[in-house]
């Protein structure tokens, strides 16, 4: 499949679709030489008009072993050591604690908590000193009551990570607790590996830095964790113009039309999708692995500026996105698009 990227989100949803075909690999150069793809990806880093709006990251690209290219974009940019909220890239962060915590064999409990159609769709956020039991039970997030009307149903929410950690046996953990609990549950990652909470909050409190999280994305990559064998399992349909009544809320753009998995997304648009395994955080945290689990890279930022904006473009994560795109493009190419 030969795929463009233009400014903005692309892609083939818009109610035409009633099923959501998976889209080809991007088209890798196995005799591109790592000197051309670094310099490929840098190029993109710095001069896509995409990459230019991303202005200022971080970003890098490795594979099991190693970072193996990394550079910083606009001025005053984070550096692999900068912290950052991360948001939504906890969610895969606690999927793999899952995934491990089951030694790979997730229960139907699991599967429906972690893809999202548990039903627990009236979270908002944890207050400062909580617990993760007490900021799911809190009136501000609907005392933790399951909704009939979204049971079975994609509705991205917190609450069903939260309602599972609960049921994990994780709901007395304050910030830090959890974060030794979760970093213990993975220490396949490594004994150096660091991980924070700013709120306990499974789906969108984690604090870390492109360092840390690479290490995570290497161990994957590597195969060293149990959640790399569910990469893109059990997926369901997230565009409700894709697939009306079976999803109900989706964070991406209504135009394109990806797949949630174990606590990630599998980008598959079947226009501009390139099945790459990914969670984009709200403030533009943007970690990936491509489909054929070769490489992983990361473009690192921290944006308040557009959170809430109605157009797609102007949201911190579709900005990452969308650079990260042709950063992986050019990469797997060895050429600048």
């Amino acid at each position: 499949m030969q795929r463009t990227f233009t400014k903005g989100w692309v892609g083939a949803a818009g109610g035409i679709l009633a099923a959501v075909a998976h889209a080809a690999p991007a088209s890798y150069a196995p005799h591109a030489t790592l000197a051309e793809r670094a310099h490929a990806a840098q190029a993109v880093a710095a001069g896509a008009p995409q990459c230019q709006e991303a202005q200022p990251f971080y970003w890098e690209i490795g594979d099991g072993r190693a970072v193996l290219a990394s550079g910083q974009s606009g001025m005053d940019a984070p550096t692999a050591q900068t912290k950052l909220q991360i948001a939504s890239a906890s969610k895969w962060i606690y999927g793999a604690y899952v995934a491990e915590r089951r030694g790979g064999s997730l229960t139907q409990d699991d599967i429906r908590f972690l893809n999202f159609q548990s039903g627990y769709t009236g979270f908002r956020m944890c207050r400062k000193g909580q617990t993760v039991e007490e900021c799911q039970s809190s009136l501000l997030n609907h005392r933790g009551k399951q909704d009939p009307d979204t049971i079975g149903h994609f509705y991205y929410s917190g609450g069903h990570m939260q309602e599972h950690a609960v049921l994990m046996g994780l709901g007395k953990l304050d910030n830090e607790g959890l974060a030794s609990a979760i970093k213990q549950g993975l220490g396949k990652v490594g004994a150096a590996w660091d991980l924070s909470y700013i709120q306990p909050q499974l789906a969108g409190g984690a604090q870390s830095n492109a360092a840390d999280y690479g290490q995570f994305l290497r161990a994957m990559v590597r195969g060293d964790l149990k959640i790399s064998g569910l990469l893109g399992a059990h997926p369901v349909c997230t565009n409700p113009q894709a697939c009306p009544g079976d999803a109900l809320k989706t964070p991406i753009p209504p135009n394109e039309a990806w797949h949630y998995s174990i606590g990630h997304w599998v980008e598959d648009d079947p226009v501009v999708g390139d099945g790459a395994f990914s969670s984009p955080g709200a403030f533009g945290f943007y970690p990936w692995i491509d489909a054929a689990h070769r490489y992983y890279g990361i473009v690192a930022r921290e944006e308040r500026k557009g959170i809430f904006s109605d157009a797609p473009d102007g949201k911190p994560a579709v900005r990452s996105v969308e650079c990260g795109r042709l950063i992986r493009e050019a990469w797997e190419s060895g050429h600048a698009p």
